[in-house]
């Protein structure tokens, strides 16, 4: 039977923000899967060390009053705004605040961080849509580069990947609130996504509701591990519609290239294992040929 605190952090490790506990000195001791994708910091390489100064500005966040038993989530004019750096360089946006972790006698043991991304401020919760920040490319400039580097593969080129990714939600957000809602939708998701994209890879829009992203993963397994985390990013997008939020989650058909197949049958094959992905209930991943759909982990 698992114990309490195991319990507790399969619990912290569901939610869409990112959640850091740190110890009476400071370090962490606690990291949670949206922490990961949002920071691009694993917890294993956190826990037991002090914050890393590139993510020092979390700790600027203020509390309310109150300790985490009446924490429910972010809400809009909570914490503060910070800008701190993603593990790959770039600037990172987030609502962050802290909070007192006390025990029985209301002692202080430590502390936790409660963030999220804080791209949503820049569209309004009541429809209005902004401008995307993210990765901005159309379908036919993505098949062109598709070509090329197909072309570029099969005559000894780099590894080649793709990634077929679809949003569970969008079918229904377009059906209950309008083409506007599901548009705003997917660009919040883009914008989140193009951030856990590796250095060489593309990503741009397939269809209404899908992305291909452009990987060049050595193994099976990396390419997995990948899909992986760009689902649990996908999860950590604060997308709201007149005040109330939509939880995201994709469906990703994941495949290696074959430098004996053509670009069409690669095409195939990815949009197939997406739609292994869909037909087992949507926020899954299925690596092509032969591979078995499964939850993010």
């Amino acid at each position: 039977m698992a114990d309490r605190t195991e319990i507790l952090e399969a619990a912290l490790d569901i939610l869409p923000d990112g959640i850091a506990l740190l110890g009476e000195e400071g370090e962490v001791v606690f990291w949670n899967r949206a922490a990961e994708a949002i920071s691009g910091h694993a917890g294993l390489e956190l826990v037991g060390r002090a914050v890393p100064e590139t993510l020092k500005p979390l700790l600027e966040g203020t509390a309310p009053a109150g300790d985490l038993e009446s924490y429910s989530g972010p809400q809009p004019g909570r914490g503060c705004l910070v800008h701190a750096l993603h593990k790959l360089g770039h600037d990172l946006p987030v609502m962050a605040r802290t909070l007192a972790l006390r025990d029985g006698l209301g002692g202080h043991i430590g502390t936790a961080v409660v963030f999220h991304s804080a791209e949503s401020l820049e569209a309004l919760p009541h429809g209005e849509t902004g401008e995307s920040g993210g990765l901005r490319v159309s379908q036919a400039e993505l098949e062109d580069r598709l070509e090329a580097l197909f072309d570029d593969f099969t005559h000894g080129g780099l590894a080649l990947c793709l990634l077929w990714i679809t949003v569970d939600q969008a079918h229904e957000l377009r059906k209950t609130h309008g083409a506007g809602a599901c548009a705003s939708m997917m660009e919040k998701v883009e914008r989140v996504l193009a951030q856990g994209l590796r250095p060489g890879e593309e990503m741009g829009r397939w269809g209404d509701d899908e992305f291909l992203v452009i990987s060049h993963e050595r193994t099976p397994e990396m390419l997995a591990a990948h899909a992986q985390s760009l689902a649990r990013l996908a999860r950590t997008a604060d997308f709201r519609w007149w005040g109330d939020r939509v939880s995201i989650a994709v469906s990703i058909g994941a495949v290696q290239a074959n430098r004996d197949e053509a670009l069409k049958l690669l095409l195939l094959r990815a949009q197939e294992a997406m739609l292994s992905s869909i037909h087992a209930g949507g926020n899954h991943i299925t690596l092509a040929p032969g591979g078995q759909a499964c939850l993010p982990s």
